[in-house]
């Protein structure tokens, strides 16, 4: 396998949470231990961290909850399916490919509006509230920034963290909508873990 594919089955073991040996990682991945901690540093460097643990029954542990989402739509994506179209020769087909790539770079589009308007700032604090609700058990008051609502208050309680290509998000349930949504990171404007005193604003 390649190293991208080596990474990401290194990082799928380490998120049930068990501490696994690198010569057990080595033998897994059938690499040699010195891939395996380079695979461990690439991991760090994209702000994935991996807890080691010294001595004879050391190894590496994945403590944070943490899954990487579908990636979204590019403009790579938009361009592919652009070729695609113009090749296709049944008009059915072809008029149902448009269809699909109307709908991508309406999505594409409007995700670009958003990221544009969002200021992206003081990332680790609010990550490191929401962590701390996860691993406390604690409801968060935050105020969330919606494209189309402008901001609004939430009280969510925060099940997991969630690393995309695009930046971090926060597996939560959300009481004000009564389900289970997914919050981006930078969207949030402030938010403090309720009856607890120190929190960012």
């Amino acid at each position: 396998m390649s190293k991208l594919s080596n990474t990401l089955t290194l990082l799928q073991l380490l998120q049930d949470g068990k501490k696994y040996s690198i010569k057990e990682l080595s033998s897994i991945l059938e690499v040699s231990e010195r891939m395996i901690r380079i695979y461990k540093d690439d991991l760090d460097k994209a702000g994935i961290f991996i807890d080691t643990l010294k001595g004879p029954y050391g190894g590496y542990v994945m403590n944070s909850k943490m899954r990487l989402p579908v990636r979204k739509f590019n403009d790579n994506d938009i361009d592919t399916l652009e070729k695609v179209i113009n090749k296709e020769t049944d008009e059915k087909i072809k008029e149902n490919l448009e269809n699909i790539k109307s709908k991508i770079k309406g999505i594409y589009i409007k995700r670009n509006q958003e990221d544009e308007t969002l200021i992206d700032s003081d990332i680790n604090k609010k990550y490191n509230i929401l962590n701390r609700a996860i691993k406390q058990d604690k409801q968060v008051l935050m105020t969330y920034y919606s494209f189309n609502r402008g901001p609004n208050e939430r009280t969510i309680e925060p099940k997991e963290m969630l690393l995309s290509t695009d930046g971090w998000y926060c597996k939560a349930y959300c009481h004000n909508k009564k389900a289970i949504r997914h919050f981006e990171i930078k969207r949030i404007i402030n938010c403090e873990i309720i009856n607890w005193r120190k929190y960012y604003r």
